[in-house]
């Protein structure tokens, strides 16, 4: 009863109330000229920019005792002036300085996470190419240790005698076949006994083969590839995380893949070998979900053209015309463009990322 009350009250309110019929619903509404008139005045203001002719400047800067003062100038502008853009500068091959621990406890805590400081690296395909200019920037970034495995003996020997004799750090060379699951294992162990547990990973060896069709690509070939380029992340991965977890440390793992995992190269053929790197940013990706719970961080660097000697022959010369013009900035990557972000990658200031692939190539995949 209670209920019926109420409702029949509720019908009696609201027959109650005045009801507006369709023309002055229309009319309280504002008309679309009333809109439109309120949206192009809106978008005006937004657009209006006010032309300076010069531009006011304060410069802060502190005086011998320590206390701050300032400076006010203006800047006149010219109409239509454009700042000249210079020609990218070519960095000649110098000594490799080490950050030394006393410069390191006076820079700021973020440049000190930006640091490999006292890590030991271990950097595979280091002997040369992008791998040993990977190398050489970890030691100048701080590291304890860096440890070049690599299948070519001479070059790799002469690679850490190098490193060594420029930076002055512990360096060792361990001919390995990334392939070799229990050299690569006797490896590791090797490194942990020398210099404890290893702190990154930077699996850069690998090979290409390009310029093949995939009709005509020998299957022995394929196998070879893809032993080398994935099985072999797989394997490096697998004993230094296995080391990592060993000694309850948290780690980086840097896969080097390349763009040609995410888009598919032109003019040359290299299905295969773009199958190869597309496994190693997914194996990146699935080892770092399964691996964050013991801290171990894995991601990868996807180069795109590197000048690099492998690439450095005629019989490539026509396909680099077609390569630079496809890439914003007309050039291939230097030999020592990859340094920066490996360094950040192996360093604590990306601690919170992982299962990336970062993608480095002067914007070609941008097109």
């Amino acid at each position: 009863m209670v209920a019926a009350a109420r409702t029949m009250r509720m019908v009696s309110r609201a027959a109650a109330l005045p009801r507006l019929s369709l023309p002055a619903v229309r009319a309280a509404a504002p008309s679309v000229a009333q809109r439109a008139a309120f949206s192009t005045s809106g978008r005006y203001r937004k657009s209006e920019v006010i032309k300076e002719t010069e531009v006011p400047v304060t410069v802060y800067t502190p005086d011998p005792k320590g206390a701050a003062s300032s400076e006010h100038f203006s800047i006149p502008v010219q109409p239509g002036s454009q700042v000249p853009v210079p020609e990218p500068a070519v960095e000649e091959d110098e000594n490799v300085n080490p950050l030394e621990e006393k410069v390191y406890n006076q820079m700021p805590r973020t440049l000190q996470k930006m640091s490999v400081m006292g890590k030991v690296i271990i950097i595979t395909g280091g002997a040369r190419g992008l791998g040993n200019h990977m190398a050489r920037a970890c030691a100048e970034a701080g590291a304890k240790a860096i440890v070049i495995f690599d299948a070519n003996q001479d070059l790799g020997d002469e690679a850490a005698a190098e490193l060594h004799h420029k930076s002055g750090l512990p360096v060792s060379f361990m001919k390995v076949d990334v392939r070799d699951g229990n050299a690569i294992n006797a490896a590791v162990q090797n490194v942990v006994d020398l210099y404890g547990a290893p702190d990154v990973l930077v699996n850069s060896a690998g090979i290409a083969d390009s310029n093949i069709k995939a009709e005509t690509y020998d299957p022995a070939m394929f196998r070879r590839l893809i032993d080398i380029n994935l099985t072999g992340s797989f394997l490096m991965s697998q004993a230094v995380g296995r080391a990592m977890m060993a000694a309850g440390k948290p780690g980086s793992i840097v896969l080097v893949a390349s763009m040609s995992g995410s888009i598919v190269n032109y003019p040359q053929e290299q299905s295969c070998y773009n199958a190869s790197k597309a496994g190693v940013i997914q194996f990146g990706k699935s080892l770092a979900a399964e691996w964050a719970k013991y801290n171990i961080r894995v991601n990868c660097i996807s180069p795109g053209y590197m000048d690099t000697a492998l690439n450095k022959v005629p019989a490539l010369d026509a396909q680099k015309k077609i390569w630079k013009s496809l890439t914003p900035q007309a050039r291939l990557g230097a030999v020592d463009d990859l340094n920066g972000l490996c360094v950040f990658l192996a360093s604590d200031a990306s601690s919170f990322m992982t299962g990336s692939n970062v993608i480095i190539d002067g914007g070609y995949t941008l097109y």
